[in-house]
């Protein structure tokens, strides 16, 4: 894949890179040949590595701008470039609506947009100045494209990531290229947290389309893509990465009175 995806000796940094979404997009980069920087607040429980390679750890809290910018720099100082930036880091709480103050809907906000829109701005700043320029991605989400209940601030940071995108992508061009990754459903080792045991993540696999959840080395090689020189006149657009979506409910229930 590194031949074909273009991306050896090219650096990458991956936003909450540790684990998840994150830990399986780093390890498509690191299977492409790109040098790897991943970024959370707390370092991995074991090292992100793959095909005999190992992502490098820098801590951060990208809500912060010093930490923000002190992460970029660390970058600059320690590689002398930047190609690509992955804005994956974010999720939330299950909170309805009306159980939660502003203040805390807004945290959910400032993660999911806000610190990647400083990530973005801070990787522009170095990406600008290279002859080869630079891409972005953004790890979107399908709850900002529906509604989100539970999760509505969460859906509303990631409708407003994926325009952030688009207008980057006018913006910047051509020196940058910025695209968003729309995710659905992903088993990862918290999978049982917003799904239950395997008999309710075989429950929710169901409702997809293509049969079950999508796997994070999935979502990585969509990533690579992206970045790639394959994609090269890709840019403000979104990439679908969701099994087929959500099978209409009314479906389900027309069956059910067909059945009767």
């Amino acid at each position: 894949m590194g031949s074909e995806s273009g991306l050896t000796g090219r650096l990458a940094v991956v936003t909450g890179g540790t684990r998840g979404v994150g830990a399986g997009i780093a390890r498509a980069f690191l299977r492409a040949g790109a040098e790897v920087v991943v970024c959370a607040r707390r370092p991995p429980d074991a090292p992100v590595a793959a095909a005999g390679r190992t992502a490098r750890f820098l801590p951060a809290d990208l809500r912060e701008q010093a930490a923000v910018d002190a992460l970029f720099e660390g970058v600059r100082t320690a590689h002398g470039r930047l190609d690509v930036l992955v804005n994956n880091a974010g999720g939330t709480p299950f909170l309805p609506l009306a159980e939660g103050e502003a203040a805390r809907h807004a945290r959910v906000l400032a993660l999911n947009l806000l610190a990647p829109l400083s990530a973005s701005l801070a990787a522009h700043r170095i990406m600008r100045t290279q002859p080869s320029g630079g891409c972005i991605v953004m790890v979107g989400s399908v709850s900002g494209t529906r509604a989100s209940p539970g999760t509505a601030a969460y859906g509303a940071a990631k409708a407003g990531l994926e325009n952030l995108a688009r207008t980057m992508a006018v913006e910047w061009a051509p020196a940058v290229r910025v695209n968003t990754l729309v995710l659905g459903m992903v088993r990862t080792e918290s999978a049982h947290l917003h799904y239950g045991d395997e008999d309710g993540v075989a429950a929710v696999a169901r409702t997809v389309p293509a049969g079950r959840l999508a796997e994070p080395y999935e979502v990585g090689e969509a990533a690579v893509f992206l970045a790639s020189d394959r994609a090269a006149y890709i840019t403000g657009a979104s990439l679908l990465v969701h099994g087929g979506g959500e099978r209409p409910a009314f479906l389900d229930a027309s069956n059910a009175r067909e059945e009767r």
